[in-house]
């Protein structure tokens, strides 16, 4: 599936800012440190937000639990955040699930806890 460059741009904007916090970081905090940062980095660049966003999985139509976002960027984009020594297959599903119950069509998945972090950023697309 092909994105919008508009899509592109929003990406390109959340990976920015959180390039900015790694660099200001760097790897070895706990996830919770770099959620704050980020959610600073992204009031001061405008990135609209809901931190912490609850959604509800349905099975076969009814309700089964809830899980929570660490980020939904302007209504559409999920942002999963780790401090891991490496992702794992389960993170990239954990993240085609959260867009899946979301209705997001666009996820990244950012690990924190790396040297540099493009080798930490993986963009997910729910088709």
């Amino acid at each position: 599936m092909e994105l919008s460059s508009e899509w592109n741009e929003l990406s390109e904007r959340i990976i920015g800012a959180a390039i900015e916090v790694h660099r200001h970081l760097g790897p070895g905090y706990l996830e919770a440190v770099y959620e704050e940062a980020l959610a600073e980095e992204f009031v001061t660049r405008g990135i609209g937000f809901v931190r912490q966003h609850v959604i509800c999985v349905q099975y076969k139509g009814k309700p089964v639990g809830t899980v929570r976002l660490d980020f939904i960027v302007e209504e559409r984009l999920v942002v999963e955040l780790k401090a891991l020594e490496a992702l794992l297959p389960l993170h990239k599903a954990q993240v085609i699930s959260y867009l899946k119950s979301s209705g997001a069509k666009l996820g990244l998945l950012i690990n924190f806890n790396v040297e540099v972090l493009r080798n930490g950023i993986r963009r997910i697309i729910f088709t």
